[in-house]
């Protein structure tokens, strides 16, 4: 995007800085109270507007200043521009949406209130002609909070631990189950002194004689991670009846074939007996009648 050359001109900082306190000061009527604000993650693209249209030809005879907080950002006198080192190379102004700046690579340390001034010439002088303010807020994400078994503090009891680290806003972690919040332990929260982002962790114990559904729930400003942990609580496994039934069946089959073998038998039985009764039978057909009278004359 084109825009004026850098002022390379070396200025005193703190006369900046004082001219910018004084105008805020002195231009009390000029001043905005509804601020704008900005939401951006580490690493993104900032655009802060100064909310006001100034054609190239009046960009001459204008003095435009870019603060945040106490310091200085930028400040752009006939038509050239200077940009502070904290903020050299990354930022600049885009004339074409109304005198915003463009903040790349965002740090966290970019976070603050950012206020624009413009001046211009009236009678000779100097005077405001527009201020306004927008808040930025930069923010790292957080991961998906992990949650790690701790072990049986005492019986029936386990602990739990969900953390998660690398993010900005400074986080709040609760423990829920059902909607309720529950009692953790161990909390703790640190930041990084370099990086400024931050590391929470936190505790929880709870009763594994009974089903339970976690919810770990990190919030951060306006954004939020979660991470759900499940339990279902230990069910003795049903009897083995494996050796039951083969007892049976070994049962049963003996008896079938004790069954079988029992008709059997009298099958085999009865058909002797038939035979038996058949041959006596036919025995007693081959004796001859013994002559009754014969046998009498004889004696």
């Amino acid at each position: 995007m084109d825009h004026p050359a850098k002022w390379r001109t070396p200025l005193l900082e703190h006369l900046y800085l004082k001219l910018f306190q004084f105008l805020m000061l002195t231009s009390p009527f000029y001043f905005c109270s509804g601020i704008i604000q900005v939401n951006k993650t580490v690493k993104e693209v900032a655009v802060l507007s100064c909310d006001y249209n100034i054609s190239t030809e009046e960009l001459m005879k204008v003095r435009i200043y870019w603060q945040k907080d106490d310091e200085m950002v930028l400040a752009i006198m006939s038509g050239k521009e200077q940009v502070w080192s904290k903020y050299e190379n990354r930022t600049f102004t885009d004339f074409t949406k109304n005198l915003s700046i463009v903040i790349l690579a965002l740090r966290l340390s970019d976070n603050g209130k950012y206020t624009c001034i413009v001046q211009k010439i009236e009678k000779g002088s100097y005077k405001v002609k527009h201020m306004t303010s927008v808040m930025l807020l930069v923010r790292a994400d957080f991961p998906v909070p992990s949650i790690t078994d701790l072990g049986n503090p005492s019986r029936n009891i386990k602990r739990i631990m969900c953390s998660t680290s690398g993010g900005f806003p400074k986080p709040h972690l609760s423990w829920l189950e059902n909607e309720e919040e529950l009692n953790a332990i161990n909390t703790t929260v640190s930041q990084d002194p370099e990086t400024e982002l931050y590391t929470i962790s936190s505790e929880l114990d709870f009763n594994i004689t009974n089903n339970h559904s976690f919810v770990c729930l990190v919030k951060y400003g306006d954004l939020a991670v979660s991470q759900i942990f499940n339990w279902q609580k230990f069910e003795p496994p049903p009897p083995d009846n494996s050796f039951l039934l083969w007892v049976i069946v070994v049962v049963s089959g003996i008896f079938v074939i004790t069954v079988i073998k029992g008709i059997c038998s009298a099958y085999r039985l009865a058909a002797r007996c038939r035979r038996k009764r058949n041959e006596e039978g036919m025995d007693m057909e081959k004796i001859t009648p013994i002559n009754i009278g014969s046998a009498q004359a004889s004696v």
